[in-house]
């Protein structure tokens, strides 16, 4: 039952390879399985690579099953019309298209399955690749924001700067008050004279001036801290938003291009595998000798063939006598005198009817 449904998978016409030996028979089965196994690891390798796509299980399951039954019938194609020839080289010249065939095939397979089984590899790769990119991500949007912010931050210090200028003026009042009644400084009396009264005034005014200033100042720089944690706040919240763009940077393609980096020889070992599974079945029938069955199909198909070129050949036969013998016929009857006087009087009742009928059409049109 097994080898009957690879024998299937095989291509091999069964009613001539039921009557060849059991090693012939073996062989075919043999092909047959390679070509049923590749296209079950076809339909792994596809489903995988579409489940990275769509992230859906059943829409990867189908879609894979497709994939795995075209591959199926793609390798069933190829083995079954590879003939067995008198020349090795006329025969690999007849594989040659098919062997290319082959080795997009294999690619096709061993891809997917190379990012599976490199999947931890390439998920570290893809996550330094997400860390960089998050970090350019918030470089670049900051470039939005930070000569706004920068700004507004040299806009505080300044009015801060203004605050503590004239803080350090009332500071310097008051020192010039205090030595003024000290005796240290200016009339180097002791006691608080009129010259006293005059500095302290002057400190006083400069103190209240200095009070409006920071009030002044200081609803300023809350407003202008309020719009900074304002466009810090917008910043934070536009690199949220960025940011599942860039944790969903898993898909198909990234993979294939993180599978990139990594060291090629463990994938190109796995290509080899998958293009040595796909061309074994093409391979074992080139290498071997011309077998039985091969002998048994290229008779029943030269017998077709023969039969179709003896037919094609007196149909020809046919037409060539067929054409032969009218033009003999008809050659005959031109030299009979009777059928000449027959036609000759057709002719003439023909004539006279027609000058009856135009003679009747002039009489109508007087």
């Amino acid at each position: 039952m097994i080898r009957r449904f690879f024998v299937l998978c095989s291509g091999a016409d069964t009613s001539i390879l039921n009557s060849c030996s059991n090693g012939e028979q073996n062989k075919y089965a043999g092909i047959g399985a390679t070509v049923f196994f590749t296209a079950v690891m076809a339909f792994i390798a596809s489903a995988y690579a579409l489940y990275t796509v769509f992230d859906n299980v059943y829409t990867a399951v189908f879609f894979g099953l497709l994939w795995g039954l075209l591959i199926f019938n793609l390798d069933r194609f190829i083995v079954s019309t590879i003939r067995k020839r008198d020349s090795f080289w006329n025969e690999f010249l007849q594989a040659t298209p098919r062997i290319l065939l082959a080795v997009i095939i294999a690619v096709v397979i061993s891809k997917p399955l190379e990012m599976k089984i490199f999947e931890k590899e390439i998920n570290q790769v893809l996550l330094e690749e997400k860390n960089a990119m998050t970090l350019a991500n918030k470089e670049q949007i900051a470039l939005q924001y930070t000569p706004v912010i920068e700004n507004l931050n040299q806009d505080i210090s300044n009015l801060k700067g203004e605050i503590a200028s004239r803080e350090a003026e009332t500071n310097a009042l008051y020192d010039t008050y205090i030595a003024e009644a000290e005796g240290r400084e200016g009339t180097l009396l002791i006691g608080k004279g009129p010259v006293y009264k005059e500095k302290r005034e002057k400190h006083d005014a400069s103190l209240l001036e200095l009070r409006e200033l920071k009030q002044k100042n200081g609803e300023k720089i809350e407003a202008l801290e309020a719009q900074i944690a304002s466009l810090q706040q917008e910043y934070g919240q536009n690199v949220e938003n960025s940011q599942p763009i860039i944790d969903g940077f898993d898909g198909l393609m990234a993979r294939i291009n993180a599978l990139g980096k990594l060291p090629w020889f463990p994938s190109f070992f796995i290509f080899l595998l998958f293009l040595a599974i796909e061309t074994s079945p093409i391979v074992v029938k080139l290498l071997s000798p011309k077998g039985p069955y091969d002998y048994k199909l290229e008779d029943e198909e030269t017998a077709v063939k023969s039969w179709v070129t003896q037919k094609v050949s007196q149909r020809k036969d046919i037409l060539a006598t067929d054409a032969a013998l009218n033009e003999k016929i008809y050659g005959e009857i031109r030299e009979e005198e009777a059928v000449y006087a027959y036609k000759k009087q057709k002719a003439e009742e023909l004539l006279r009817l027609q000058a009856d009928a135009f003679h009747d059409m002039q009489i109508k049109s007087l």
